[in-house]
């Protein structure tokens, strides 16, 4: 994931460059030459703040294919219920 740095001024000439550029990665909007905003796609920002998550969607996030997840087996015991 790539971050671009464009000025206001640029963003403000060539919307449709900025949101290219978000399709890529954030993009960070300065201002006089500090950041001041970032942009990114609106999927981008529903996998920051958790909204609208499913399984399927956590399941297929980048990175993911490389954790070894070893789970313990669970033991079912049963036992003796006294019902007197």
């Amino acid at each position: 994931m790539g971050v671009t740095s464009l000025s206001s001024r640029e963003v403000n000439h060539d919307v449709s460059k900025a949101k290219k550029a978000a399709q890529a990665g954030p993009v960070i909007i300065t201002d006089r030459g500090k950041p001041s905003h970032v942009l990114m796609t609106y999927r981008e920002f529903e996998r920051l703040t958790g909204k609208h998550r499913n399984l399927v969607y956590a399941l297929s996030m980048p990175g993911l294919s490389t954790i070894d997840l070893n789970t313990p087996r669970a033991e079912i015991v049963s036992r003796e219920v006294d019902l007197s």
